[in-house]
């Protein structure tokens, strides 16, 4: 396996002419449409509701065990959706435990490059699948509610394409196919209609892998593309799905440290650090740590959720796709904050303990005049 950024060798006049020549592409598009929509989902209540099977994980090559889901994610078949177009999607719902819901549409398809560039552009541009994956969430989550843990009032979202091309007329090697197409492939994992300048394309294949001289990967922030037998091809979308799902939750981590961040320094702004008004810190030191908590756990079972015991194929891909989605740059975010949550958590403690050592100081200074009072009053006081 090689993640290419060196130079691809040219294919010769006879093979570029054999993918010219031959255009006809079969497949399948796949948009990922995931949803925030609680803290954690009960996958055995689940199961008992929906009758769901659970999902199990798929191998780019035979190992069985290398690559595993703590707990697999709970799939269910929808109905059908039939766009305006008259294109007929297929549609599953996936449940992940640590509270993301995934809509899968995926249409088979069959054309040339022209026409995949152009569905390409169309898809990720002009039809709202989102609003079509929110509409079919709302309802199961109705019926799956007794499954759900603390359910969010309003859910992030991210959409993604996978672009799965299974079989192209003369089956070229992943190198012939980007040498004769690499500029139309860039086209289709970002939705261009127009042609992307060198410097585009290059950025994007910066993140290509393969595995096998006849399949590619090639993955980029909004969508990737795949050539790929549908068995190998499952695996990458796996991880995909994964990644992206990763992605949902450090947004919501990142929100919850910021409101809670903002709380905080309002709080300390608005006097609260007077002497006596310091007693208050204690409360929301409390409550502070408390989020604190709930975000590493949250945090560690969204981490833990699928393992690389010995698969570095499967590792690294999942390497490349969480820089490209940008799962390493929020997951860098929530642990900046966090340090700053634990540096102020920290601040407020010793607040708090400052003022309970001068409150206490105050009473033994408070009761030695009230003793040399009756002192010299002549009194012992009782």
């Amino acid at each position: 396996m090689e993640t290419a950024n060196s130079t691809l060798p040219a294919p010769t006049p006879a093979q570029s002419a054999a993918i010219a020549q031959n255009k006809s592409l079969q497949g399948s598009v796949l948009v990922l449409i995931q949803f925030d929509v609680c803290e954690e989902i009960n996958l055995d209540a689940l199961r008992d509701i929906f009758g769901a099977r659970r999902q199990e994980t798929s191998f780019k090559h035979p190992a069985p065990g290398y690559v595993r889901f703590q707990r697999p994610p709970v799939v269910e078949p929808v109905e059908p959706l039939i766009l305006e177009s008259g294109e007929r999607l297929d549609v599953q719902i996936k449940y992940y435990d640590y509270g993301v819901l995934s809509v899968v549409f995926e249409l088979p398809f069959s054309g040339d490059w022209d026409t995949l560039v152009r569905l390409a552009s169309r898809w990720v541009w002009d039809t709202d699948f989102t609003s079509f994956a929110q509409k079919i969430a709302k309802q199961k989550i109705e019926r799956a509610r007794p499954a759900l843990v603390k359910i969010y009032e309003s859910w992030l979202h991210e959409d993604y394409f996978v672009f799965h091309v299974r079989d192209i007329a003369g089956n070229p090697s992943a190198a012939e196919l980007l040498a004769a197409e690499g500029g139309r492939i860039s086209q289709i994992v970002r939705g261009e209609n127009v042609p992307l300048s060198d410097g585009e394309q290059q950025e994007i294949m910066q993140s290509k892998i393969s595995y096998y001289p006849n399949d590619l990967a090639v993955i980029s922030w909004n969508g990737a593309f795949l050539y790929d037998s549908t068995a190998g091809a499952e695996t990458v979308i796996q991880l995909l799905e994964y990644a992206n799902s990763q992605l949902l939750e450090f947004r919501h981590y990142d929100e919850l440290l910021t409101r809670e961040l903002t709380s905080v320094y309002e709080f300390m702004e608005n006097g609260s650090m007077g002497i006596m008004a310091r007693w208050r810190t204690a409360k929301r030191a409390s409550r502070l740590h408390t989020v604190l908590l709930d975000v590493g756990e949250l945090t560690e079972r969204a981490d833990n959720a699928i393992k690389f015991l010995s698969d570095m194929f499967s590792a690294r891909l999942y390497k490349v796709a969480a820089n490209k989605i940008g799962v390493t740059d929020y997951k860098n975010l929530v642990n900046e904050k966090v340090h700053t949550a634990e540096e102020l958590y920290r601040f407020m403690v010793e607040q708090f303990h400052q003022s309970r050592a001068f409150v206490l100081e105050l009473m033994v200074v408070i009761i030695l005049i009230i003793d040399l009072i009756w002192l010299f009053k002549g009194s012992t006081p009782i």
